[in-house]
């Protein structure tokens, strides 16, 4: 017997998807505002990426398309959002498991957007100096942004799995 939430439809797979999206963001933010945890450079754009993910995972699970075509390019569109998040987080990971050879996260973002173009903002935050290589905060040994990681990859495949997969 296979699991219901994989037999389940386009709609429903991308409404959880962006449940789950919503849940990793309200997290993030209640670590933030309860415990004090200021998000780095590099956290920053991985909250922009899980909500542009989410907002994929929104807006094709509310038009729920009846082609395979608007599925699969939802799936893709979904996948790049995903893929992007996967790289900022990886990139993360690298920086927290080799500090001296990475240099941290800089400038604060709300300085950096007053001194710098968009381009070399972008540039300097995924180069990553400053606090980035902190862990301060760690769930079965793994730091917050292994577990951002994680999550990407799950749905990655999570949306992959629900736009390509036959019904």
């Amino acid at each position: 017997m296979t699991n219901p939430l994989l037999r389940g439809s386009f709609r429903t797979q991308y409404l959880l998807g962006f449940l789950a999206c919503v849940a990793v963001l309200a997290y993030a933010i209640f670590v933030q505002l309860h415990d004090g945890f200021e998000p780095c450079n590099l956290c920053i754009f991985q909250r922009i990426a899980f909500a542009a993910l989410g907002l994929v995972f929104l807006v094709a699970g509310l038009h729920s398309p009846r082609s395979v075509g608007g599925r699969r390019a939802y799936g893709v569109l979904a996948t790049i959002a995903a893929l992007s998040g996967i790289g900022i987080a990886a990139r993360h990971v690298w920086v927290q498991l080799y500090p001296a050879e990475s240099g941290g996260c800089g400038a604060p973002i709300s300085f950096m957007r007053e001194t710098m173009s968009t381009f070399d903002l972008v540039r300097k935050v995924l180069t990553a100096s400053g606090n980035c290589g902190d862990i301060d905060w760690t769930f079965l040994g793994l730091s917050m942004p292994a577990w951002s990681l994680i999550c990407f990859v799950v749905l990655a495949v999570w949306a992959a799995f629900a736009a390509f997969v036959r019904r």
